[in-house]
Order: C-alpha cells, then sequence, then structure tokens
C-alpha cells in the first residue's frame, strides 16, 4: 500500500504554519527543532513538516505496527530525522528520548481514529465493512469491541453508549444487544449493524446512521482514548519548550472538551481575586493561538469529508514551569 495515496492530511496547511514559527525560531538559534507527531498514522503531518524544515527532526508515535511501517517507508528519505516511536501518544518521555531531546518545539495531536483502521476491511471500525468486531488500534491488549458486546450488561454498555457516543437511544441498544448474544454470540460488524437497525424506532431510523455512535463509544472504550488524552495534554503542555506550539485536532466533542479545559487552565492565571500581585507561579504558561476552535474551510470539506467535523485548537508555552514554593516548618 502507498500510504500517501491512502490518507488525505486534515488542515495541512494550518497546521504547518501554526507550527512554522516555533521551528524557525530553534533553527535560528542554530540548533536542530524537534517535533512530536504525537498520532503518526500514514505520516502525511510528519512530510510536511520534514520537507518544509531541512534541520528538523520529528518523532512519530503510533500504537499501530501497520502505520508505523507505512509511515516509515513513506518517510524512508528523511532518514534519521524520522524517528519512529511503538507507543500510546501520552508517551511523550520516550519521544524526547528517541529524539535526543528534553523539550519540543512542536507537538502535534491529531486524534481520533485514522485512514488507515477506518480503510482496513479487517479491524472492524466502520460500520458499512462487514468484519470481525476488533476495533483495537494496535495489537496490545485482550479487550475488543467483541468482548465487550459479550461481557457487558444492558447498564454498563448503556452508559457506554450514552457518554462515549451521546446516543438517545442507549438503553433501547444495550437491551437489543443483551438479547441478541443469547441467541448466538456477536462477532462481526454486520451482525451489530442489524441488531441496532432492528431496534431503530421507525420514526428516527432516517435519522442519520443508527450505528455510527455505537462504533465510536465501542473504539473509544476499546482504545481507551479518552484516558489516554487526559493524561497527554499535560504531558505534552509539560514538554514544550519555551516559545514551543502545540496544535491539537479534534474530531468530537468529548475529545474536544478535554483539550479546551487543558489549554484554557494552562492559559489562565491561578492567582486568587484578591492576591494585590501575580506570584510567577500563578502566572499563566501558554499563550493561546487561536480563538475557540477553528473548522476546515468549505473547500476542504468538500475534497476530504473526513475533515468535516474536525476542531483545531493550538497553544504556545510563554515560560516554564515555576517550581511551587514550599512553606517553611
Amino acid at each position: 500500500m502507498d500510504a500517501s495515496a491512502l490518507h488525505t492530511p486534515v488542515m495541512l496547511a494550518r497546521t504547518l504554519a501554526l507550527l512554522a514559527p516555533a521551528i524557525d525560531a530553534a533553527a535560528a538559534a542554530d540548533r536542530a527543532p524537534v517535533v512530536i507527531d504525537g498520532t503518526l498514522g500514514m505520516g502525511g503531518h510528519t512530510e510536511a513538516l520534514l520537507a518544509a524544515h531541512p534541520t528538523l527532526v520529528v518523532a512519530g508515535i503510533d500504537r499501530d505496527p501497520d502505520a508505523i511501517r507505512l509511515a516509515g517507508e513513506r518517510l524512508a528519505r528523511f532518514g534519521e530525522r524520522f524517528r519512529p516511536v511503538a507507543a500510546t501518544y501520552d508517551r511523550i518521555d520516550l519521544a524526547l528520548a528517541e529524539a535526543g531531546a528534553t523539550r519540543a518545539d512542536g507537538i502535534l495531536l491529531d486524534l481520533g481514529v485514522s485512514s488507515l483502521q477506518l480503510d482496513a476491511a479487517d479491524r472492524g471500525f466502520a460500520y458499512a465493512k462487514d468484519a470481525p468486531l476488533d476495533m483495537r488500534m494496535g495489537q496490545e491488549g485482550d479487550v475488543t469491541a467483541a468482548t465487550i458486546l459479550a461481557e457487558r450488561s444492558a447498564r454498563e454498555l448503556a452508559r457506554l453508549f450514552r457518554e462515549y457516543g451521546d446516543e438517545k437511544l442507549a438503553d433501547r441498544y444495550a437491551r437489543a444487544i443483551v438479547a441478541a448474544r443469547e441467541e448466538a454470540p456477536i462477532e462481526t460488524s454486520a451482525q451489530l449493524v442489524d441488531i441496532l437497525q432492528a431496534a431503530t424506532p421507525r420514526a428516527v431510523a432516517n435519522q442519520g446512521h443508527p450505528a455510527k455512535r455505537v462504533f465510536q463509544a465501542l473504539r473509544i472504550e476499546v482504545n481507551q482514548e479518552l484516558a489516554i488524552l487526559e493524561r497527554t495534554m499535560p504531558a505534552a503542555i509539560d514538554a514544550l519548550a519555551v516559545g514551543g506550539r502545540l496544535v491539537v485536532l479534534a474530531y468530537q466533542s468529548l475529545e474536544d472538551r478535554i483539550v479546551k479545559r487543558a489549554l484554557q487552565a494552562a492559559a489562565s492565571s491561578t492567582a486568587p481575586r484578591d492576591l494585590p500581585v501575580e506570584l510567577p507561579e500563578h502566572a499563566p504558561h501558554l499563550r493561546l493561538l487561536v480563538r475557540g476552535a477553528e473548522l476546515a474551510d468549505e473547500a476542504e470539506r468538500a475534497a476530504n469529508p473526513r475533515s468535516a467535523p474536525v476542531r483545531l485548537r493550538a497553544a504556545e508555552r510563554i515560560r516554564p514551569a515555576v517550581p511551587q514554593r514550599r512553606e517553611q516548618s
């Protein structure tokens, strides 16, 4: 497979423009800039970054061995300037070590499921393709979508569909799944789609595919995506050099809420309102680079439908961390 033909990077020009000042500043200081691509995927963003900045080193993280292999082939011409890291993207420390750095000049997180995983017929991510209900982004762990459907109670499944999929029919779908598995194991995406379609009231059957939110919820749970993102945001902010920049592309509201909360907290003073002078440890250490969240423009959404739900947020590190003062005993 040709990775460049399989994947069109989302908001590529905007991402490059936001990261460029930090990369150029590092190069102007006569050192090799370092960027961590926390979600390497098919390597599209990394390829463009390496091509645009001739001294840049990128450490690309991915838990999917197929992504590491295909991106490695795509980026082979850059030699040692590309450093693959097989891990989940909260392991910013491993990426820094692989790049031989203590701080990063840029960090990119392009969240969600990759084109490779969506398009691979045997991975079970896409409800439009019949495949085993696996949904693991990597090969680690024994929990798959099929085991969740087989082992969780109706109450647990409903909570999962409601919290991670915002599914209004969560209880109804959960009961249908529990009833169906008593007849036969639910092992393929086609089986699950049939169950969900049969359980969908006719009055709402034309309001989008009934499996979309359930599949999203299962994928998030299998891969512990939100838990990993909760760990990643403070790790990424801490890993930035002063002047370094973080760009995050989120595709659903749960992810974007975590990103927004972390960036706004780091860009706000923690000083009590009645404090006459802001002490260094209370000062913000991030500056937000965009107002709210940016969307892909109409032309990109038309050319690349997967860009339609994206929300881009970005920030710059403006001061180092200040050690907290210890109270004298």
